[in-house]
């Protein structure tokens, strides 16, 4: 019967959790709220993050779709995507919350937040 050597794993589970936690917060989510998407609870989101127990397959595509992001880039396998303006927590939820306005609701706030930007842009120039 053939034994196995060692195999020294190109990342280790405290990486792994770091840079999980890092993609949660950047998508302004919580523990409890990820917890909720993937249908786990929070204290094992916690226990991944902090790297003390071993991510299985299913479980890394589940947290990957659920940040919209690639696997590879949760094990650290490709770079993280910097594509992501939205870094703001606060601002985030805002625009979630915004998200979920009535039609009519939405559009009026939205048109007074482009007029807002203009007039502070044309302020800016004139200074």
């Amino acid at each position: 019967m053939p034994r196995f050597g060692s195999y020294i794993a190109p990342v280790d589970e405290k990486e792994i959790g770091s840079r999980l936690q890092a993609l949660r917060k950047r998508r302004g989510i919580t523990q409890s709220e990820i917890a909720k998407m993937l249908g786990i609870e929070q204290p094992l989101v916690s226990a991944y993050e902090r790297g003390t127990i071993r991510m299985h397959g299913a479980i890394v595509a589940a947290f990957a779709k659920a940040l919209r992001v690639s696997a590879d880039e949760i094990l650290g396998l490709a770079p993280a995507s910097t594509s992501d303006p939205l870094k703001d927590r606060r601002f985030l939820r805002r625009l979630e919350r915004i998200e979920r306005l009535p039609k009519r609701a939405k559009q009026t706030l939205l048109k007074t937040i482009d007029a807002y930007v203009e007039g502070s842009e044309r302020q800016a120039r004139a200074s």
